[in-house]
This record gives C-alpha cells, sequence and structure tokens, in this order.
C-alpha cells in the first residue's frame, strides 16, 4: 500500500508542476510523470529493467501513430492550391487577429487558398510587403481530430535561395529542401517580435532589400506549389518518402518512418 501511496504521491507533484507556466517548472513535472511510470512498474516487480520499460512505454506510444495511420498514408506528389474560403471562427478562431496583426505591419492581403486530401486540410492566407519584398502567410492545417496554426515569412534571394522565419512549434515531418533556409522562433509572442526576428537575421546576414525577388503577388500560390514539389522530391531522393502503389502518389519509407519518429521525440522532448 506505501508503494501505492508513493506513487500516487509523485504523480499527483509532476501533474502540479505541470499546471505553472515556468518552463523549467513544466520540465521536471515531465521528469516527474516518467518517475512514477518507472515506479509503477518496479515496485511490483522490484526489477529495474521493468521500471526502464516503463520509462521507455513514453517514447515507443508514437510508434502505435506511425505504423496504423501514418504508414497507410498516401499523398499526392503535387499540390495545387485552388482558391478557398477561409475556415469558421469555430475551427479557426485566431485568424482574424493573425490577419489584423500582419495587415497592421504593413502587408497586403494577396488571397486565401487551400488543397485538401484524403482527410488533411491545408489553407494559406497570403500577405505581401513589397518594399521589403517579404511574403507572409498564416498557415492552418487539420488532419483527423488535431489542427494547428502558425506564421512564416519568406524572402526569396535572387540566388534562388529563399529565407524563411516561422514560428511553427513542432519540427518538419519531412527535410527541407537544400533551397531553403528555415529558422523556426516557436517563443515568440506576436506577429510584430516574429517580423523583428526575420528582418534581424536578414540584417545579420548583411541583405538588403534590392538583393530579394520582387515578386508578383499573385504568383506566389504557385511558388508554394513549387517549394512543396522541390521538398518532396528532394525527400525522394534522401529516401525518406518512396512513390506508392497509387499513381502519382507517395508513402513513407521504413527510412522516413524512423526520421519522423526522432523528430516526434524530439518535439517530445522540447515542448514537455
Amino acid at each position: 500500500m506505501s508503494a501505492f501511496f508513493t506513487i500516487l504521491g509523485v504523480l499527483v507533484l509532476a501533474i502540479a508542476l505541470r499546471s505553472f507556466q515556468n518552463r523549467f517548472l513544466r520540465k521536471l513535472g515531465a521528469l516527474g510523470i516518467l518517475a512514477a511510470s518507472f515506479l509503477a512498474f518496479y515496485f511490483p516487480s522490484e526489477n529495474i529493467y521493468l521500471g526502464i520499460f516503463g520509462v521507455l512505454i513514453w517514447f515507443l506510444l508514437p510508434w502505435v501513430e506511425l505504423l496504423t495511420r501514418i504508414r497507410k498514408m498516401r499523398l499526392p506528389f503535387k499540390k495545387t492550391l485552388e482558391k478557398h474560403p477561409p475556415p469558421n471562427s469555430s475551427r479557426f478562431p485566431s485568424l482574424h487577429e493573425f490577419t489584423d496583426e500582419i495587415e497592421e505591419a504593413g502587408f497586403e492581403y494577396i488571397c486565401d487558398t487551400a488543397w485538401e486530401w484524403d482527410g488533411i486540410f491545408q489553407f494559406y492566407r497570403v500577405f505581401y510587403k513589397a518594399e521589403e519584398r517579404i511574403q507572409a502567410s498564416i498557415c492552418f492545417t487539420e488532419q483527423e481530430s488535431m489542427s494547428w496554426a502558425y506564421v512564416s515569412m519568406t524572402s526569396r534571394h535572387k540566388d534562388g535561395r529563399s529565407f524563411r522565419t516561422s514560428n511553427l512549434p513542432f519540427s518538419n515531418p519531412m527535410k527541407i529542401a537544400p533551397d531553403v533556409v528555415l529558422r523556426q522562433m516557436p517563443n515568440t509572442d506576436s506577429f510584430a517580435e516574429l517580423l523583428e526576428e526575420h528582418q534581424s537575421w536578414m540584417k545579420g546576414l548583411a541583405f538588403e532589400s534590392e538583393v530579394f525577388i520582387e515578386e508578383n503577388p499573385e504568383e506566389i500560390p504557385r511558388l508554394i506549389e513549387e517549394e512543396t514539389v522541390r521538398q518532396i522530391s528532394h525527400n525522394l531522393d534522401s529516401g525518406l518518402i518512396a512513390p506508392a502503389e497509387e499513381e502519382e502518389m507517395f508513402r513513407y519509407s521504413w527510412r522516413g518512418l524512423f526520421y519522423l519518429y526522432f523528430q516526434l521525440v524530439k518535439d517530445m522532448v522540447r515542448m514537455s
């Protein structure tokens, strides 16, 4: 009985620590949950290896999703963006707030565009700031019961490289194409802060606005499509994805599943 109350006490303390906003305390709470898992397997057996197994279960859980859903997923090599009405406020309540912030920073609204495939919905609201030659996008993704949103800014250099700053909190599920330089800033609190980070990055690289391509705003959705195709091609060459049995479709290879697994574990550790 004392073992049960010890486990319960550690678990309650861990949950309490997780309720704080302080990042250090939240990390301690995550370690507490692992400690409770270790004790739950160790006390009944008095076997330290079973205790370690209890901890490892948390890191094996992503394989359930990877083997049952991701392995069966089929996606098209070419994603065609089409004009699309924005998600309603119940699906994406922050859209108007993000839009107001971006327009207040001097960006011009260009279009709403999206693509859908087999339960996956990806929406973009695109903006452009001509004087700085920066594209801004509000990105919203729905996948089965999950949804997430982020904002990105892209400056396309005349040498063919694209420099992108994003507040996406997750690691990318595929490798970034070689011509895209990505800087993720998930802890930025506002669009203004994210924009400042992007501008500081460009200044740090000694880039003036003249070195970037002056975009035709109407062509930006096509540029997004082309970047996606290059990313898919790069991952195909890297062996992370492979052609599926269905024509013009691809799937994750086993190598790709392991790559995705380590990305998920990295996110689990970073966000805990």
